[in-house]
């Protein structure tokens, strides 16, 4: 399985925004919980990792001017105790720390350091351990000149860094560099992981990422998610694997659903490779329909297919009549031309649940409200940055990922699938009554071995095989990016898109044993 369960440990199902966890917090303060006990228990929490994880290491712990710096002074006095040698540079004087952030202060029984050049030259050294404790998932301006020189420092020297909560200079909900940012060995956060701690470049920052519940329970988080306009979860088993179609003794080909690829001539590799991922997946059976001059090319290597021509818009709506269809996939491999878009609209009027993938989605770029206009939750695009800046061309990548496919689940009525190494799967509000919140998933590792020709065709049929068994659209989307990513991790160096279906009935084995 992929490397994300050793990367990572606590409760891993709940992604809190930092405005989702100060409320989280509030929560708890609220049920009478002391607010500096809490922080005390983050403190600990830090300093228990040091000391399992960094034994015999000389500690320099850096504090902020806020509350992350009070985390800092309690983690310094607890290591100090265990007698460890602990340095600690502040950014400002002991006296002008405020509220808990005070108390932790007054309880360092150490020495205090200002935080300038001269000290962080001696203090930051060869075989040190550097606790950042600067800023946490508050920030969201760029870090001051003197927080960049420690990082800086500690870049230069290739120090270990563990950073509380979160990396100095990571936006906590959107994984992106204020300016500079901390490359941390490890990050211990608290309750549960933040979207920067998923999202990339974030993800790669923030090390291995222990999370630490203190006082936090599983109400806590639901209610604090609640109350805003977005659930966001990390990609796993227990989101879809209750969704996921298992074959039974009564079943046959057409109960385990009857899947429809559109092919090109352009690039027919791409049909291919997502027919087959469709039906490694499970689909029952599976329809090409592609210009009859490239239907042998289709049927080389999967006789087990059905093979339609369909070179005009009216062949189309013919092979839609046919009410066995129980899902179809529109756009890889075709060109972004008005034939394809001609092909994509009659796929959505027949109703059915659909994929919209590659030249599918470029089609609409000129015109995306024709798309978004027959939008449903049944409906999955499937776009890459390129395709995703095409039709959403207003949402900035400054927002951040999670944001932009949360708007552009809302905007196009759409299951959103936004891929890259950090895929996030946006479902809109729509497909939850009359709530007004979008669900969000990011998946949290991928195998980088997965960025080569074809693979996003073969996710794309994953997405279609699971559709045609009758999963819904937000599980079938979250399950193909997890089967998607664990083929790239058993298939690893040399990887080809061709190799991934064939790795699914494996990784089908292992999770249904």
């Amino acid at each position: 399985m992929a490397p994300d369960a050793k990367n990572m440990s606590g409760p891993l199902d709940l992604v809190l925004t930092s405005a989702q966890m100060r409320a989280a917090e509030q929560a708890l303060f609220d049920r009478g919980v002391d607010s500096f006990a809490l922080m005390r228990d983050a403190g600990r929490a830090v300093a228990d990792h040091v000391q399992q994880f960094w034994p015999g290491h000389k500690v320099t712990v850096l504090c902020g001017p806020g509350n992350n710096g009070g985390d800092g002074f309690i983690v310094a006095e607890l290591l100090r105790q265990a007698g460890r040698d602990v340095t600690l540079l502040a950014m400002r004087p002991v006296d002008g720390y405020r509220n808990d952030a005070a108390k932790a202060a007054a309880g360092w029984q150490g020495t205090t350091l200002p935080m300038n050049h001269a000290t962080l030259a001696t203090a930051l050294a060869p075989e040190s351990l550097v606790i950042d404790a600067l800023f946490g998932i508050g920030l969201d301006r760029p870090l001051d000149d003197m927080a960049v020189a420690a990082i800086h420092r500690c870049r230069q020297l290739s120090l270990p860094v563990v950073a509380v909560d979160i990396p100095s200079g990571i936006s906590a909900d959107t994984g992106q560099v204020l300016g500079a940012a901390f490359a941390a060995s490890d990050t211990v956060t608290f309750g549960w992981p933040k979207p920067g701690h998923l999202l990339l470049p974030g993800r790669l920052h923030a090390g291995r990422l222990v999370v630490a519940p203190l006082g936090f329970d599983a109400a806590c988080g639901r209610e604090a998610q609640s109350r805003s306009a977005v659930d966001i979860r990390a990609n796993g088993l227990d989101v879809w694997l209750m969704h996921l179609p298992r074959v039974g003794a009564l079943d046959h080909k057409y109960s385990r659903g009857h899947a429809l690829v559109f092919g090109s001539q352009a690039m027919p590799g791409a049909g291919r490779l997502a027919a087959r991922a469709a039906r490694r997946i499970g689909a029952g059976m599976l329809t090409v329909a592609a210009p009859a001059e490239v239907l042998p090319l289709y049927m080389a290597d999967q006789p087990g297919l059905i093979a339609k021509p369909a070179a005009r818009a009216e062949d189309v709506v013919e092979i839609l009549m046919d009410s066995r269809i129980t899902a179809l996939l529109v756009g890889s491999g075709m060109l972004p031309d008005d034939a394809t878009r001609e092909a994509v609209l009659n796929a959505l009027a027949s109703a059915r649940a659909a994929v919209i993938d590659g030249g599918g989605l470029t089609a609409f770029a000129d015109r995306p409200q024709e798309l978004f206009g027959l939008g449903r939750a049944d409906v999955v695009l499937t776009p890459h940055e390129g395709e995703f800046a095409r039709l959403f061309p207003d949402l900035d990548v400054e927002l951040g990922k999670a944001e932009r496919a949360r708007l552009a689940a809302e905007r196009s009525r759409c299951t959103i699938v936004l891929k890259g190494a950090d895929t996030v799967i946006a479902q809109p509000p729509s497909a939850i009554g009359d709530a007004q919140q979008v669900r969000l998933l990011i998946n949290r590792e991928a195998s980088p071995h997965l960025a080569t020709a074809g693979s996003g065709d073969v996710l794309a049929g994953l997405v279609l095989g699971l559709l045609a068994q009758g999963m819904p659209a937000f599980e079938a989307a979250a399950a193909a990016v997890w089967f998607h990513s664990e083929a790239g991790f058993a298939a690893g160096p040399g990887l080809i898109a061709e190799d991934l279906p064939e790795r699914i009935p494996e990784i089908r084995r292992l999770l249904e044993s």
